[in-house]
Parts: C-alpha cells; structure tokens; sequence
C-alpha cells in the first residue's frame, strides 16, 4: 500500500480530467472583415495571418478613383489607391480592437508618405473602417496610442471609409508563402523589422492575451482549466507527450513561442518534456506552495498562462526538465513555421 501511495505522490508532484484538446475552429458564416494599409501588403498580409481567429487576408487596393487597378498603376502612384489588405476574422476568437494593436506594431504610424523603403502615398498607413462602430473604435485605439505609445512624433495614420476593396493580382496572395526566400530578403532589407524591434522589443507582435470572454469561447475546457486555473492533465493522455515531429510549440493562449522539439525528450513521466525553452525571455518562474512541497512553476510572459513546472532531474547539459501540459501548447510544425509567422525560428531546423 505504501508503494502505491508513494507513487501516486510522485505522479502529482511531477504533474506538468482530459478533454479534446483541440482548439475550436473559425465559424466561418461569422466572419467580419476589417481593411488595413500599412505600406508592402505582403508584409502585413503575412502579419495577420498568423493570428488566431484570422481566416483569410487578402492583398489589395482601395482608396482611390480608378475602377478594377493594376498594380503596376498603384505602386506608381496613379489612381490614388493604397496597397491594403483585408482581414477575414471571427470575432468570437479575435476583437477589432485586437486587429488594431496588431496593425499598429507592424507599421510606422508617423509616417504618412510611405512605410520603410516603399515611399509615396500609395504606401502610407491608414484605417480603412467598413462601419460607424469601426471607425470609433478606430479613432479611440489611435489616440490611446498617441498618448500611451513609444512615439515621440505624432501619429499620421489617417482613418478612412472604405468604399470599394478590388483584390491583387493572384501573384501577390500569400507571397510570403509562395516566394519565401525573396520575401525575407525583401522584407529584411526594407527596415520595417529594425524599427519595429527598436520600437517595440524583439518581440515585436507582441503576444496578447484576449480577454476571458474570448478565451472562454476559442479554449476547450480542458485547455481553459490548465492556463487559467493552473489545472493538470492526465500522464499519458494528452495530445504531445509523445510527438516526435519537429517544430516549435508556442502559447495556445497568446502564440508566444516558448518551446522545441529540439530540446524535447522521453522523460517516462507521460507529459512533453524540455531540457530548456525556446526563448528564455518568454518564460516565467514562480515558486508554487499549493502541495507539501515547494515547487519551481512555469508560466508565460505575455498570457501569464500556467504551462507546468520544472524539476531538477533532467539530462545533461541542463539537468532541468521542463515538464509541460499538452493543453497549455500548440504545435507549428517546421514546414508551417513560415506561413504561421515563425519564420525566425526556421534556420534551427537546417
């Protein structure tokens, strides 16, 4: 009997009930859109898409007079189009308000003759609202920036009504996934990432945490428990213990990469294990007194979510093991990590 019970304790104390762990998908007949210029759409286009909640984005044109344009007369500045995108969202995952913080960390918000390298009007930022309740929660995210935002200058992105959206070229959808080597050449040369990281941090999409109405509805109970009541799931019993695909796995909650199949093991304690995070920055430790013992737990930055714990009985070189839920993660495999907006992370794979 006391075999029993001294392996029941271990079990709990080595604790990184279960529910399908799979994240509610998009209600597509739901769907709202939302309008963004921010200067080269396939940047912002590639900025959007990796966001939960985001179905579709498509490249763009709106804002000027000429009817069905080309993008060899937008990009030379005739007509009076802006390159934009259009955002398909669900808005029981992801708010407006949550679109618009996005936009604002993927843009140069002072600068209205252009963004980065790309310069002329055709390229400035702007707003493009599809109703009254937009463009207010628009003119309201715009002076919260103003006031509380890393900008000395004052903030141009002007705020328009959006009349008509003609769609890009079929060259220009997804560009970033169909020609990724020169969207990376493209985009790290323009400067958009350098202001952004001097603007912002490294982290410059900021990995937010929606609110609890939101999480209620896009987590399943399970997941729910786990990141926001510090719940456990089962040993053996939970959606990555035993993945041995590469990858990365991030947040399920926010999307902030945290862990990689690189660092992963078979601890035998039947949840994932890590000898140490992906990102060091994106991971909290907090000691956690809720059994007899203390222990040491782990927790994200940016979602606060609870991932696990960590223990001292891992392999070398660390000797740490990251013992973590299923339910706190989500897995990007290293073939999606550019199109899900990962794309720093692709050369530890090579």
């Amino acid at each position: 009997m006391k075999s029993i019970i001294n392996i029941l304790i271990l079990v709990v104390i080595a604790g990184c009930t279960q529910d399908n762990n799979v994240q509610r998908s998009i209600t597509m007949e739901n769907l709202k859109q939302a309008t963004f210029a921010g200067g080269c759409f396939w940047c912002v286009e590639a900025g959007f898409e990796k966001l939960d909640g985001v179905a579709k984005v498509i490249s763009g044109y709106a804002g000027g007079d000429t009817v069905n344009p080309t993008y060899k007369e937008v990009s030379s500045g005739k007509g009076g189009h802006l390159e934009v995108v259009q955002v398909h969202y669900d808005p029981n995952i992801i708010s407006y308000e949550a679109l618009l913080e996005s936009f604002w960390r993927q843009i140069d918000p002072t600068d209205n003759g252009g963004q980065f390298v790309d310069r002329g009007p055709q390229y400035r930022p702007a707003i493009f609202y599809h109703d009254d309740r937009q463009k207010l929660i628009a003119e309201k995210s715009r002076a919260n920036l103003a006031s509380s935002g890393p900008f000395k200058k004052p903030i141009e992105t002007e705020i328009i009504e959006l009349t008509q959206f003609y769609p890009a070229e079929e060259y220009h959808q997804d560009y970033y996934k169909k020609n990724p080597i020169r969207y990376k050449y493209y985009r790290y040369n323009s400067g958009r990432d350098k202001f952004l990281e001097q603007k912002w941090g490294p982290d410059s999409q900021a990995f937010k945490k929606p609110s609890n109405e939101v999480l209620r509805s896009r987590l399943t109970e399970l997941q729910y428990k786990v990141t926001q009541k510090d719940g456990t799931e089962r040993a053996f019993n939970n959606q990555y213990w035993d993945n041995k695909k590469e990858g990365i796995y991030v947040d399920i909650v926010s999307g902030e990469p945290l862990f990689s199949s690189l660092d992963k093991y078979d601890s035998g304690t039947g949840w994932p294990s890590f000898t140490k995070p992906i990102n060091t920055n994106q991971i909290v430790e907090r000691k956690d007194f809720k059994l007899f013992a203390p222990r040491l737990e782990v927790r994200s930055k940016d979602a606060d979510s609870h991932l696990g714990h960590i223990f001292p009985d891992g392999p070398a070189p660390t000797g740490q093991r990251y013992c973590i839920n299923s339910a706190a993660l989500k897995f990007i495999e290293k073939d999606q990590l550019v199109e899900n907006g990962y794309e720093q992370f692709v050369k530890l794979f090579k």
